[in-house]
């Protein structure tokens, strides 16, 4: 009687295994590379057109290369390099040409094969996201910062079947790590597995320069996500995208820099810090159903991802960072409408966050909006770090004055003012002005009592100038070495005879 529920028990768990496993597919990040070094691809010749029978075939002597060549060809005269390779599919080879008229080749040309060197694994333009089984990703209203378009370490990486390629892997980091790796229609998922691929004789014709590439097997563990960790090959994105370019002009006011991103952006961007309930695709998946699927967010697109926030010391020194929640928010909108539906929307998911933010694992959000209005600008978080940064400036610059002040004190360079020759009364509960102590810079400096000290119950004056600054530097030196200022001590005015 046992064994039948056993039996649907254990179906039952293979089913949500199975279940689960399709989840995980559907989440996970696939990014497929664009270019490849095929015979037949037009854009590989110098010509921009696949050679023909009465061309003359250049490929440079130096250059390490591997070319699949997927059909028959006839050709002229071909000259091969040194260390490369020809990778034939079925069917596939050269014949000799033998002088016949072909009419859609004419007289013939030299073709030089493209110089794949400098293809660089950085560069975003040279990857497109895919679908687990390779076909390419309509564009929606999701996007990713520039750093994120790059695989990132628990991405999986397609090299196209049938196909030969060379990318240039120079990097800052020590390693470039992947979950996993296709090539030649075959996924490489283990250490062991990609270990045996680089020792075989495909491998150094594909991939050179100082950066090694590392497969783990490892999919993100955590619910909120995991940072890409491409931030130390954030310039070679940034060179490999711009070029001499650089960043295009837009229409809103101080435009926003998203972390991870080349240039700035008009919109809005919103940073979340999160609990450990916080589950990242979920709360995408809120964000789109329940507000970019209405009307009046149409245009509006949107990258969420984790990232690493810097953190500072009285907003000067850097002291580590933070994982965050960055939600980028762009628009269509042109001239003065720039940003504003993006703003609007952050609006709308900041007032969501503080109602329903603790069911959600977020603690705490925070805003800033760039738009084309005038009366747009920023909000939130950039108004207060420049009030911030100008309290901060304003006291370190305090504590600049008062640590010169002492170290002239201690090395000796302030000395006391010479005692004036004036007496003075005992008014005022009988205290003495002339034994309040008196500092100035150097010897030449001096104290007398002014008409002012009167108040103190002085009433003759010694005829020497009285400077102001005798009075400042001695009521902070007083307090800098705990003596108590004289009570009632004003500063006495510049007099002359």
């Amino acid at each position: 009687m046992r064994a039948p529920a056993a039996s649907s028990a254990m179906g039952s768990l293979l089913f949500l295994l199975g279940v689960l496993q399709l989840l995980a597919a559907a989440r996970a990040a696939y990014k497929q590379w664009i270019p490849n070094t095929n015979f037949e691809t037009a854009s590989n010749w110098d010509k921009e057109r696949v050679p023909c029978a009465s061309d003359v075939i250049h490929f440079e002597k130096n250059k390490v290369l591997s070319v699949f060549v997927g059909s028959p060809h006839t050709v002229k005269e071909m000259f091969l390099p040194l260390n490369g390779e020809l990778l034939l599919a079925p069917g596939a080879g050269f014949a000799a040409f033998d002088g016949s008229w072909d009419s859609g080749c004419g007289s013939g040309a030299v073709l030089r094969f493209a110089d794949a060197e400098q293809r660089s694994w950085f560069d975003p333009a040279l990857w497109q996201d895919v679908s687990p089984a390779g076909g390419r990703e309509p564009a929606g209203r999701i996007f990713s910062v520039d750093e994120e378009r790059v695989p990132c370490q628990y991405d999986d990486v397609i090299f196209q079947p049938e196909t030969s390629f060379r990318v240039n892997l120079d990097s800052s980091q020590p390693v470039i790590r992947l979950r996993s790796i296709s090539l030649m229609g075959q996924e490489l998922s283990s250490a062991e597995a990609w270990a045996e691929y680089l020792g075989g004789p495909l491998a150094p014709r594909q991939f050179h320069g100082n950066g090694t590439l590392q497969v783990t097997g490892a999919r993100c563990p955590h619910s909120s996500g995991c940072a890409c960790g491409n931030t130390q090959d954030g310039h070679r994105i940034c060179a490999s995208l711009l070029g001499a370019a650089g960043c295009p002009a837009l229409p809103c006011q101080s435009p926003l820099r998203p972390l991870g991103h080349c240039c700035g952006v008009c919109g809005a961007v919103v940073t979340l810090d999160f609990t450990p309930d916080f589950d990242l695709q979920k709360y995408q998946d809120r964000v789109v159903q329940a507000w970019l699927s209405l009307p009046k967010y149409e245009g509006v697109q949107m990258a969420i991802s984790k990232v690493h926030s810097a953190q500072t010391f009285l907003g000067l020194f850097p002291r580590g960072s933070v994982p965050v929640i960055q939600i980028v928010l762009v628009d269509g909108g042109a001239g003065e409408q720039a940003g504003t539906a993006a703003q609007q929307l952050a609006t709308d998911l900041v007032g969501d966050i503080a109602q329903h933010g603790a069911a959600l694992g977020i603690s705490s959000s925070r805003m800033e909006v760039a738009t084309g209005s005038t009366l747009g600008g920023h909000a939130g978080g950039r108004t207060a770090r420049r009030i911030a940064a100008g309290t901060v400036l304003g006291l370190l610059s305090g504590l600049l004055v008062l640590g010169g002040i002492l170290f002239l004190y201690r090395k000796g360079k302030l000395s006391p003012c010479p005692q004036p020759p004036c007496s003075c009364g005992t008014s005022l509960g009988g205290s003495r002005a002339g034994n309040i102590p008196r500092w100035g810079f150097g010897e030449g400096v001096t104290w007398g009592c002014s008409p002012q000290a009167a108040l103190l119950g002085c009433s003759e004056f010694g005829g020497r100038a009285i400077e102001r600054r005798c009075f400042w530097l001695g009521f902070l030196l007083l307090w800098v070495n705990g003596q108590p200022v004289p009570g009632g001590l004003l500063p006495a005015a510049t007099e002359s005879p």
